[in-house]
């Protein structure tokens, strides 16, 4: 391993987060600061939002009765019209 490359290693990094809440850890740097930990993190706390999905088959639907109650439109086929060399 070479020396003098790698950083300083702090075993002991005090992080303080945005909510108040400290606690120590190892890293590269003395202190870091954050804005969400585990303490305030919906996912640890349980206070997590769920994202309606029920509906969301039932709009998909609406919109495709809505698309095939609309009357399509044909498109006329282009007819090519004879050169004069072809007339002859």
């Amino acid at each position: 391993m070479k020396t003098e490359i790698h950083p300083k290693y702090y075993p002991a990094a005090k992080v303080k987060c945005a909510c108040g809440k400290t606690f120590t850890t190892g890293s590269t740097k003395p202190e870091i600061e954050v804005e969400i930990c585990y303490n305030c993190h919906p996912f640890y706390t349980g206070k997590e939002n769920l994202i309606d999905t029920a509906g969301k088959v039932e709009r998909f639907r609406a919109r495709r009765a809505k698309a095939a109650a609309v009357k399509k439109v044909v498109k006329k086929t282009r007819v090519k019209k004879a050169t004069k060399s072809a007339k002859k």
